[in-house]
């Protein structure tokens, strides 16, 4: 059946396919992305912007080292939590390293939950005009003397779109959005979605979805496990460093808040479910604009998906 799908995207067109899996956080988008990678013979590229840290695993569900050894993955591990990394960097990254893989392979996987760094890559990144320095300094000044809500509250008056869909827990995507709509006086959201560069491949999304129920319940779920396999210890070994972007991370951020001797351990708990939960419901929010993506419930059979790509094949 391999053969007969790409015998059919061969002889209806020359293109490379990159397959990007995307849903909200513990739907199943590994293990649907290592099937696709053994059906098809080929590679995955993780889009998840935590997973590239290597001093970050059991917080971030790295695959598993059974899974990672499964197939080849890229851009897991790849960084420390104190390198300047950042999407702009992960797109000129990726689209370099398909380059390379699009040389052996007429299909790529990609996989994450992470809506900015999936669409650098299929789309090309928003260009924003150069704004003064002294914009973000006085922001960040603000950040540290009124707290983080003082400016989510301001860019919820500025950019009510972009504040209902950006992680608006992250200080430096809030101060980052709030500097381009102070800086022009227009809306960050309205650079969005301008003309891109083309790319050399075509892009097909599939994203795994539930009710939500299910998908709070396998987070909780997912939570539980994390703490039982010593998502403490490394929160632990990381505790000096929290000054650092990539900790200001669901998971990392509660338990340093515990470790701090702020919180209780099990309100620290509680408090990575509910972050988590509206995490989720922040990126269906995001996946939900694009209206190209092909929704599949969680528990779609496999056989179902490959007939859904031929179809996409041919289109």
């Amino acid at each position: 059946m391999l053969n007969s799908v790409i015998n059919a995207v061969t002889h209806l067109s020359m293109s490379n396919y990159l397959i990007s899996i995307v849903g909200p956080t513990a739907i199943g988008k590994t293990k649907l992305s290592l099937k696709l990678a053994q059906y098809f013979k080929t590679e995955i590229i993780s889009a998840d912007s935590r997973q590239f840290y290597k001093e970050m695993q059991i917080g971030t569900t790295v695959p598993s080292t059974e899974e990672l050894s499964q197939m080849k993955h890229h851009f897991i591990h790849h960084k420390s939590i104190e390198d300047n990394y950042n999407v702009g960097a992960f797109e000129k990254d990726a689209i370099l390293r398909l380059d390379t893989l699009f040389k052996t392979h007429q299909v790529v996987i990609m996989v994450g939950g992470s809506g900015l760094y999936i669409d650098a890559v299929t789309k090309g990144l928003d260009h924003f005009p150069a704004i003064d320095t002294n914009v973000r300094e006085t922001l960040n000044k603000k950040l540290k003397t009124d707290g983080i809500k003082s400016l989510q509250s301001q860019l919820k008056e500025l950019d009510l779109d972009l504040f209902n869909t950006i992680a608006i827990d992250n200080p430096h995507r809030v101060i980052r959005a709030l500097e381009i709509c102070i800086g022009t006086g227009k809306p960050y959201s309205s650079f969005l979605n301008k003309e891109k560069p083309k790319r050399n491949f075509k892009s097909i999304s599939i994203g795994l979805s539930a009710n939500r129920e299910i998908i709070y319940d396998r987070i909780n779920k997912r939570v539980d496990i994390m703490i039982e396999n010593g998502l403490l210890d490394e929160v632990k070994e990381l505790q000096g460093k929290q000054h650092l972007n990539a900790l200001n991370t669901v998971g990392y951020k509660e338990l340093i808040k515990f470790l701090n001797g702020e919180w209780t351990l099990e309100f620290a708990v509680s408090e990575i479910k509910k972050n988590t939960r509206r995490f989720a419901k922040r990126q269906l929010t995001w996946f939900k604009k694009d209206k190209t993506i092909l929704w599949l419930d969680h528990t779609t059979d496999f056989n179902m998906i490959i007939e859904k790509l031929k179809t996409k094949f041919k289109t």
